[in-house]
């Protein structure tokens, strides 16, 4: 869904452990997998001058920077839900940049930076990185076969049975079997282990085997978190999710069929906002390529999808494939320097993490009750006491300032006397 710049410029003025983290290591077999994922995945024409221009992303990858909540007037004509107490709609928004090459820890040159809305951002990385899963675990599955197939030749003496699984070591040659496989088990069998995919809940949803005793009913979905250097689930009190209750933990209502209690696995959704990390390659890896330079180079679909969707701010970063270079982007070159100024307020800390405009820095909030921070209580006591002070000063003054007077008169009557 492509980002309304109308929705902008009106909206201007973690979690529990993880027990099935996969260990981190510099030699994975993603460079083998990526060949096979994202089949969707679309072209990047060498553009001659009667073709349609397209922004090449092969050479970026892509990283997350910021997820931030915006609570901003309702401009439908019919003034909102007439169920709602509040006039103020909640939009959720994702930042994230387009670094070169893999630098996604130093990405601080020739990158480009865009917003997105968090539905969009999370159905499209999710989908990614749930591939990406698939297609891990069916790989190790099948080293962890083969070498057990080859444990057991190699006791029996069978040499032509060896020479056929070297020829297909080459795709196991970095996965360490025993800890892909454990980890693969644990993902499988997440349910059984007493656990849930917090992934599943990112859309929002009514928590069927939610709720207390008095009746009321409660809704889980994505939420910013940590300053939104992270996304969790939590708790709402409506079916749209905008209205946060932070006093409920969203474990003490996980529930599975039979009623027993369930803890939340982040294992998938962590992923979507890697600290430091690229969250992918725009670049599809293709093995079979080979020395073929004529073949075009592949962009990944998530990559493409975001893109697309995002409002962008690309020339004050120095992105050299950026909009400006291209013609069909007309209308977001027009517009670049609103969506700068508009990424700039919610990375600067005007809002919180419910979406609610911040005074000042301090924990004051419109919209959601006033509260007087320590600086404005200091203030408003010296002030008073400022005040009775002056009060009491003039007041002596003015006392003094009587009694001369008459003192003066008394003196000049005995004179005249």
């Amino acid at each position: 869904m492509q980002l309304s710049l109308t929705l902008l410029v009106s909206a201007l003025g973690y979690s529990a452990a993880n027990p099935f983290a996969p260990k981190v290591s510099r030699n994975t077999a993603k460079g083998h997998m990526n060949a096979k994922l994202m089949r969707g995945a679309t072209t990047i024409r060498k553009l001659d001058a009667d073709e349609e221009q397209e922004v090449d992303l092969t050479g970026y990858s892509m990283k997350f920077e910021k997820c931030q909540f915006v609570k901003q007037y309702d401009s439908d004509e019919d003034g909102g839900d007439e169920n709602s107490d509040t006039i103020l709609n909640t939009k959720r928004f994702v930042i994230f940049r387009m670094c070169p090459d893999s630098s996604c820890s130093s990405c601080n040159y020739n990158y480009g930076e865009y917003i997105v809305d968090m539905d969009t951002y999370l159905e499209a990385t999710l989908g990614y990185k749930a591939e990406v899963q698939e297609q891990y675990c069916e790989t190790c599955n099948d080293c962890y076969e083969a070498a057990a197939e080859a444990a057991e030749n190699e006791a029996n003496g069978d040499d032509e049975a060896q020479d056929e699984e070297d020829e297909n070591a080459a795709q196991c040659e970095n996965i360490d079997v025993t800890s892909c496989y454990s980890e693969c088990q644990n993902i499988e069998n997440m349910e059984e282990n007493g656990y849930m995919d917090a992934s599943e809940y990112t859309e929002c949803q009514q928590l069927e085997n939610g709720g207390d005793d008095d009746g009321a009913v409660y809704y889980a979905g994505a939420m910013c978190a940590s300053s939104g250097t992270r996304i969790k689930i939590g708790i709402f009190l409506d079916e749209d999710c905008s209205v946060y209750d932070e006093s409920k933990d969203i474990e003490n209502y996980m529930k599975n069929d039979d009623g027993y209690n369930m803890k939340l696995s982040y294992h998938l959704l962590k992923q979507t906002f890697a600290d430091g990390e690229c969250v992918a390659s725009c670049l599809m890896e293709d093995e079979d390529q080979g020395d073929d330079d004529d073949k075009a180079a592949e962009v990944n679909e998530v990559c493409e999808e975001l893109y697309e969707a995002a409002g962008k701010c690309e020339s004050s970063h120095g992105f050299e494939q950026g909009i400006v270079s291209y013609d069909n982007y007309d209308n977001q070159v027009r517009n670049e320097e609103l969506v700068c100024d508009f990424i700039s307020s919610l990375k600067a800390g005007h809002y919180d993490q419910t979406g609610e405009i911040v005074v000042s820095g301090g924990r004051t909030t419109l919209g959601g009750g006033p509260a007087t921070t320590g600086g404005q209580k200091f203030a408003l006591t010296f002030f008073i006491l400022g005040s009775v002070g002056l009060a009491g000063y003039a007041a002596m003054l003015h006392s003094q300032l009587t009694k001369g007077a008459k003192a003066d008169l008394s003196r000049q009557g005995g004179a005249m006397a």
